[in-house]
C-alpha cells in the first residue's frame, strides 16, 4: 500500500535560503574595511611630471607666485612675506575678480607648505589657481 503523506514530501522547493550569502557579504565588507587603511599608508608616492603640451595664457591676465624649499616667497620675482601677499592679491582680486595665479613651488618643497600658500590664495578668494610644472624629458 502507498502512503499519501510521501507525496508532500517530494514537493520542490520554492523559497531559497538566503542566510549563508549574507554572512558571506558581512565578511567580505569587513575584510575591505581591516585591509583599506593598510593599503593606503604603503603607497610611496613620487611627485610626477607633466607631459601635456602648455596652453597659450595671456601673461598679463596670470600673476606668478614662487615659493623656494625655504618659503622664502616671490610675487611676479618680487619677494614678499605672507601678509603682504595676501594684501596684493585681494587687491588684485578686488580691481579684476578674473585674475588667475600661477604658483611654481620647488621640487623639495614640502606639500603642507604648498597647502599653506594655497589656503593663503583661498583667503583672497581667488579661484583660479595653477601649479606650474616642468616638462618630462623624453
Amino acid at each position: 500500500m502507498r502512503r499519501y503523506s510521501q507525496r508532500q514530501n517530494l514537493s520542490t522547493l520554492s523559497e531559497i535560503n538566503i542566510t549563508p550569502l549574507l554572512d558571506l557579504a558581512f565578511v567580505l565588507l569587513i575584510i575591505f574595511i581591516i585591509t583599506t587603511p593598510l593599503l593606503e599608508n604603503s603607497v610611496n608616492l613620487a611627485i610626477p611630471t607633466s607631459s601635456a603640451a602648455n596652453a597659450a595664457v595671456d601673461p598679463s591676465k596670470v600673476q606668478t607666485v614662487s615659493i623656494d624649499r625655504t618659503e622664502a616667497m616671490k610675487f611676479n620675482n618680487e619677494p614678499v612675506d605672507a601678509a603682504t601677499l595676501t594684501e596684493r592679491l585681494t587687491n588684485l582680486k578686488a580691481a579684476n575678480p578674473e585674475v588667475a595665479v600661477v604658483i611654481r613651488p620647488d621640487r623639495e618643497l614640502s606639500v603642507q607648505k604648498l597647502i599653506g600658500l594655497m589656503d593663503l590664495l583661498q583667503r583672497a578668494q581667488i579661484t583660479k589657481v595653477g601649479i606650474a610644472t616642468k616638462a618630462e624629458s623624453p
